[in-house]
């Protein structure tokens, strides 16, 4: 009989061989449990330190990813805020003096030298007088208003609103010229003379603009044109 079988015990109950069993603490779920979120917790810290680690050395994120979605998801704040500058710009640039206006006077209407008498005046009123003559056929005998003033799209808010103080009623119309400084008088059939000028005067200076002043003009405006005498076989000149 074993020394370890009990007295009493013998038979199949006895127990043999060398070994004896080893009892065994019952194990705790809850250690196991903390162990595992633990583990997960310090796997996270690293690998969260690894990123910003790279990122040091690295240079980080370009900005185009650390505002990417502020970028996508504001489009529109961005146009309307570029449309604000443009405006704000707009509003702070100078309008340009008269003296810095190249216009350009042509006749659209049967009435002969309306084209010189117009030009004449501008100038005395110190505008910079650039072509006179006949309109274009585009234009010839098609404008029934007052006139065109014709410019550049940026002249909108500055040559062509200090000129169209002088011929009230007339039509803005933009094309592409490459200049904002050169703008075109089209004189239409319901034109009788410009703006007077004391009225044109303080519209300028309502607009923070110095109103020009320039030589006098070499005929009054409403002296009879010469160019009418022309020779029947030459085209008359309306100009």
């Amino acid at each position: 009989m074993s020394m370890l079988t009990p007295p009493g015990m013998g038979g199949r109950y006895r127990i043999t061989g060398k070994r004896f069993p080893h009892m065994r603490r019952p194990r705790n779920r809850r250690r196991i449990v903390l162990a595992a979120v633990s583990s997960s917790v310090a796997l996270a810290l690293a690998g969260w330190g690894t990123f910003q680690l790279v990122d040091v050395f690295t240079g980080g994120p370009s900005e185009t990813q650390a505002h990417g979605a502020g970028a996508r998801g504001g489009k529109g704040a961005k146009d309307g805020d570029c449309k604000a500058a443009a405006d704000e710009e707009a509003e702070s640039k100078p309008l340009p003096r008269p003296s810095d206006i190249t216009v350009n006077v042509y006749n659209a209407t049967p009435r002969g030298g309306l084209a010189k008498i117009t030009a004449d005046e501008l100038q005395s009123r110190g505008f910079r007088i650039g072509k006179v003559g006949n309109a274009p056929a585009l234009y010839d005998k098609k404008v029934e208003r007052v006139g065109l003033l014709i410019g550049a799209p940026t002249a909108a808010e500055g040559a062509l609103r200090v000129i169209g103080t002088q011929m009230a009623g007339a039509e803005i119309k933009n094309d592409q010229r490459d200049t904002d400084e050169d703008v075109d008088l089209v004189i239409g059939n319901e034109f009788k003379e410009l703006t007077a000028r004391k009225d044109a005067d303080r519209a300028l200076t309502d607009m923070g603009v110095e109103p020009g002043e320039g030589p006098a003009p070499s005929r009054s405006p409403s002296s009879p044109s010469p160019s009418r005498a022309a020779s029947p076989a030459a085209r008359p000149s309306k100009c």
